[in-house]
């Protein structure tokens, strides 16, 4: 291949990608290549992207090849493709499968299998090619787990070190494919509606019935335990619901608040077949464990004294479950990766927005949940009309003499929660609210103290933390009936809440550079508008300072999707707009 200047990429010889923004193809290159590489830094020009292993192994389980993933860089790169690039990309991706974990010897006849249990007190691990079932017998981290070696093929270890085993092999670059099948929990019977409870229509959308078709694989050992990624209002609710219904099994749902258990409960209740006692809920306020429980991260993860036991995790041996489905996976707390480690043999369902980590963990929910089984655009789902389109806005506003000067004294932490509770923002968020009047408004931040003072400026009220979960659930139920035009919430809003009114999101701070919060507040006010509006994020930041610099890095994942954010410096628009004295 030789130079054409006309191609928008170009990818070196470190796996990074280097993408023109400004290219004709652009949208086409940038949807392509967020299958297999990972979205780095996108300033206005040039957007860089990352190829790594794991990135290329969530390509290879959806089914993507090496001869594709090559034949698209070839296809749009300027300079020829270092060598190294494409002989590493062809060896990553031929190692996802290369070693498969089974319930049984390879060896057994097909009829003598059906009548084995799965799985039973050992499996096996097997690849066709030799030196590698040698490399991983001898490794060091490795071969204290296996009981015996099988043949020249096939390594056997306990059925209780499975996600051990997992996790320790793609450390040492080997994805195990596991295809060792799952134990049966307690049959449920359950039916989706055709009407809900409130008389509407209810059906899964195509892409809804495509997404558990794709993780339950027609119930064979290729299905089972996985992560959809689907844009915040697509209906990953319905999505687990429909789950439930084609395992038909006891299922134990995990998810990020006691809202969200109730929202979850709600939906179950009012889209299937199931009388509302068998749904139960274990939270703080009750302890009822039934065919179907929905729980939260934090309650599994409580434990009274440090480095103690975790008295919750019971929950998790205290039923025959046969389906356990972690919502907002992306925020799987470190403790419950021990658990999942040990539920292997259950089918396993993540339901995310975004497979960022901020703890780089990506690859524990590779190994333990399962590989990526689809990952739809948002854009894509916003052009089709599932969720609302979205104008993406980040308003930078002065700091005065004062605020720079003490900033400039106190390390960088305090510098940047000062930059973020810049009291110039009020004006800002005050512009905000004027121009949207009427729609329903959530303002959303980082720091009680600055949302205090703002709920005390406007005269809204404020969810936090700290609320009962009661009057909670009261204000977003006042919210979606539009009794309250505008809510101010915390970051106890950021995950599985369900505001289809909310139009407009102004979000004053934020944790730092957290990729996955902006994904997650954006998503608060994409459910789809019954007028067909658009939706608007505002992102309020001080300017030319450190948490202008962040907010750059948290907006990484929405610029992967296919999101553009505006500037707005408010001082010019105020100028330019004729409105130097705005005021409340």
């Amino acid at each position: 291949m030789v130079y054409n200047p006309t191609n928008p990429m170009i990818v070196q010889g470190d796996f990074s990608v280097l993408l023109e923004a400004y290219h004709p193809d652009f949208e086409i290159v940038r949807s392509g290549l967020s299958a297999f590489a990972d979205l780095e830094k996108s300033p206005e020009h040039i957007h860089t992207y990352r190829i790594t292993p794991l990135s290329l192994w969530n390509a290879a389980a959806t089914g993507q090849t090496a001869a594709q993933v090559l034949e698209f860089l070839l296809t749009y790169v300027k300079f020829p493709l270092p060598n190294n690039v494409c002989r590493d990309i062809e060896g990553y991706m031929s190692r996802y499968g290369l070693v498969k974990l089974m319930a049984y010897p390879p060896m057994i006849a097909e009829h003598e299998a059906d009548e084995l249990t799965v799985p039973g007190e050992f499996l096996y691990l097997y690849s066709q090619d030799i030196p590698t079932i040698m490399t991983i017998a001898g490794h060091k981290e490795t071969k204290a787990i296996f009981t015996a070696k099988l043949d020249e093929h096939t390594l056997v270890i306990p059925a209780g070190k499975r996600g051990i085993i997992k996790q320790l092999l793609v450390k040492i670059g080997y994805p195990i494919e596991d295809l060792a099948g799952y134990v049966d929990g307690e049959k449920l019977a359950i039916a989706l509606r055709h009407t809900d409870l409130a008389g509407r229509e209810f059906f899964l959308r195509d892409y809804q019935r495509q997404a558990v078709d794709l993780f339950y694989d027609g119930g064979r050992e290729t299905g089972g335990s996985g992560v959809l990624v689907l844009p915040c209002g697509a209906g990953k609710t319905i999505i687990g619901i429909g789950a439930m219904e084609k395992v038909g099994m006891n299922t134990l749902i995990l998810t990020t608040s006691t809202s969200a258990v109730h929202q979850w409960m709600r939906e179950i209740v009012e889209k299937t077949d199931l009388p509302a006692e068998i749904v139960g809920e274990y939270s703080g306020d009750r302890k009822d464990i039934c065919p179907v429980t929905v729980t939260t991260y934090q309650m599994v993860t409580y434990r009274p004294v440090k480095n103690g036991p975790f008295p919750h995790f019971e929950i998790f041996n205290a039923r025959a479950w046969g389906l356990v489905i972690y919502d907002e996976v992306h925020t799987l707390p470190a403790p419950v990766f021990q658990v999942t480690a040990e539920l292997q043999a259950k089918r396993r369902l993540g339901l995310t927005a975004t497979l960022v980590r901020e703890d780089g963990k990506e690859a524990d929910v590779f190994t333990l949940i399962g590989p990526k089984k689809l990952d739809v655009p948002w854009t894509e789902m916003e052009s089709a009309g599932w969720i609302a389109t979205a104008v993406c806005t980040e308003v930078r506003v002065p700091m005065d003499f004062s605020l720079r000067m003490e900033c400039a004294q106190v390390p960088e932490r305090i510098a940047y929660r000062m930059e973020a509770e810049n009291t110039s923002k009020l004006k800002a968020i005050e512009y905000i609210l004027h121009k949207h009047a009427g729609e329903g408004i959530l303002i959303i931040g980082q720091y009680i103290k600055q949302l205090e003072g703002i709920a005390e400026y406007f005269g809204f009220p404020l969810i936090t933390g700290k609320m009962p979960t009661v009057k909670r659930d009261e204000l977003y139920e006042a919210f979606r009936n539009r009794k309250i035009p505008v809510l101010i919430v915390s970051k106890v809003a950021n995950f599985a809440i369900d505001l289809p009114d909310a139009a407009v999101g102004v979000q004053v701070s934020g944790a730092f550079g957290s990729r996955q919060e902006e994904a997650q507040r954006l998503g608060r006010i994409l459910r789809p508008k019954d007028d067909g509006r658009s939706a608007y994020f505002y992102s309020v930041v001080s300017k030319d300072s450190r948490e202008q610099e962040f907010a750059h890095h948290r907006q990484l994942f929405l610029t992967e999707q296919g999101y553009q954010y505006q500037i707005l410096d408010f001082d010019e628009t105020l100028a330019r707009e004729g409105m130097g004295n705005f005021a409340k």
